[in-house]
This record gives C-alpha cells, structure tokens and sequence, in this order.
C-alpha cells in the first residue's frame, strides 16, 4: 500500500534529463540570471544529485547537489515562487539532508545572496553557519552581488 500525499506534502525523486523542461520553466521564474538548460544536464551527466519535488505529479521545485570525499555542496534549490513560503523548501532540504547522510556526507556547504534574508534564515534555523563570503559572486544586473558561505556538520 502506498503512503497518500496530504495537500501540503511533497514527494521528492530523481532528477532525470525529461525533467529539464519543467526545471527550467521554474527557473527562469525564479531568478532573473538562471542556470541554462545546458548547467542542468551537465551536472547530471557529472552524477549530480538532482532531486525533483512533486505535489499532485505536478513539479513544483527542484534542487542540486554535489557530492564527493565527505562534503556536499548544495548548488542549487528552488521552490516555484507562487507557492514559496508554504514550507516545500523545508521539505525539500530535509530531503536534500537525508541523501548527504545517506552518502556519508560529513559537511554541507552552500552559498547564498547576500540580500535573500529569508534563505538565510532558512539555513540558520537548519543549524547551518556562516563562514565566509565571497564578494561579487552573483550576477545582479550590469553589477555583481555579494555570497554568504554557509556549512552544516552532518556529523
């Protein structure tokens, strides 16, 4: 018997290259510089962990996550910005946390806008913390903005 999906679950799974349409709809939503199709399927064919979030078989996010020697980087996570705020994004970091531990991940790291506060409280009440910053390291427009690096122990 399969577990039934209340309204305000996800369910997570596999990234796969039929998936990129969907993706990158998302994506080009969300951020005003996306990745290109092109960094999707090149970080799937490296063995990136691309993860799907699903609510009623309908994409709604996805994320993308590196991971080798003990360490994971988490390059990328985004819930559809009409249904940010509903807590899928904690769902899909707890999911995207679960996979690293599963790998034997010891240590996640991340880097976010310097400017996106609530991603960062996301990350602080996850027990991430701050250590280091990367200046210049978005696009922002004809300037540049600032990165936070954010690492958990998973240990």
């Amino acid at each position: 018997m399969s577990a039934v999906i209340k309204p305000d679950e996800i369910s997570c799974r596999e990234m796969t290259r039929q998936d990129l349409g969907a993706v990158m709809k998302i994506e080009t939503i969300a951020y005003k510089h996306a990745w290109t199709r092109g960094i999707f399927r090149d970080c799937l064919q490296a063995g990136y962990i691309g993860i799907i979030a699903e609510q009623e078989s309908s994409i709604i996010g996805y994320a993308m996550l590196s991971a080798a020697a003990g360490e994971a980087h988490l390059l990328n996570i985004c819930i559809h910005p009409h249904l940010q705020g509903r807590g899928y994004g904690r769902q899909l970091l707890d999911r995207l946390i679960a996979i690293a531990r599963e790998r034997s991940v010891e240590t996640l790291f991340l880097e976010v806008r310097a400017s996106n506060v609530v991603a960062q409280q996301l990350y602080l009440d996850y027990g991430f913390n701050e250590i280091g910053f990367r200046p210049n390291y978005y696009p922002d427009g004809d300037k540049r903005e600032d990165a936070l690096v954010y690492a958990m122990s998973l240990l």
